[in-house]
């Protein structure tokens, strides 16, 4: 039985211990692993945990698939931070050098998926993703915790914004442009790892500028500077060059950056707006 278009049905599930019971019930064609601790700056905090739900969760799922569902496709969401300290620009052929918990239990993940992939023969590809926003990323991230915090300074109901490093330079997109990257993955003939990025590269301090200049919103008196948001390891810079997907699948991101910007704004502002004619 089949939901109603637009419509999906929620199953529960949990890496850690596995879900082959979820495929024993769904006989999925294809499977999308999005699930993760995903913040990099916790997983410093909790890097056991990180290890048992972002590396042998993944195990757990490729063995799960392949004694239940051999046919399945998966997809696993590898990350940018795997390149770690490596310079960019970053390629599929570009070194790991991991610095952070949860950039090592990636390339954990990363590999056992070709180990799956060349082993047993089964359909598993990494898409290696830079990092991708839109107005639904968590408050705790640093792209939406500066439009947040600067929305909220815009309507008078906050006064300051606690930032960490600023000269961290990122690779933003799109998550739109990359969920169609990721579906364009599952629909190739085979199975392979690519890299998804734009190509840009822009540094928190860019992000807060541009952020604050649409706001109108003076950095020198709203935002403080604290060494306790940083990282024990920092990633200086990520760049990912994208020349394989868009060469052997056509994929190209239609957002650009401002655009990004722009759209979390305008959905924080309707957001935070709602909340205060409550």
């Amino acid at each position: 039985m089949f939901p109603p278009e637009g419509k999906g049905f929620i199953h529960y599930g949990d890496l850690e211990e596995g879900l082959g019971h979820l495929l024993i019930d769904i006989k999925p064609d294809e499977v999308y692993n999005l699930a993760a601790m995903s913040h990099v700056r916790v997983s410093f905090d909790v890097p056991i945990y990180t290890g048992l739900v972002n590396a042998i969760g993944v195990t757990r799922l490729l063995e799960d698939i392949r004694k239940i569902s051999p046919k399945t496709k998966l997809y696993q969401a590898s990350s940018s931070e795997m390149y770690g300290s490596t310079l960019p620009p970053q390629s599929e052929t570009t070194i790991f050098n991991p610095v952070s918990p949860y950039g090592c239990a990636k390339l954990y993940a990363y590999h056992m998926v070709r180990a799956y992939r060349h082993g047993y023969g089964m359909f598993a590809c990494n898409g290696i993703l830079f990092n991708h926003e839109s107005p639904r990323r968590g408050e705790t991230f640093v792209t939406r915790k500066i439009v947040k915090a600067a929305v909220r300074i815009r309507l008078g109901v906050q006064d300051k914004l606690f930032l960490g490093n600023l000269k961290a330079l990122r690779d933003w997109g799109h998550s739109k442009d990359y969920v169609n990257a990721m579906w364009m993955m599952m629909q190739a003939e085979e199975p392979d790892d690519w890299v998804v990025s734009t190509g840009f590269t822009y540094s928190v301090g860019d992000f807060l500028e541009l952020v604050f200049s649409k706001l109108n919103l003076d950095i020198k008196q709203r935002v403080v500077l604290d060494d306790s948001y940083k990282r024990p390891n920092e990633v200086p810079a990520l760049l990912g060059d994208s020349s394989k997907i868009k060469k052997e699948l056509g994929w190209e991101p239609e957002y650009s950056f401002d655009d990004l910007v722009t759209e979390m704004i305008e959905e924080e502002l309707r957001h935070e707006k709602s909340k205060l004619k409550r």
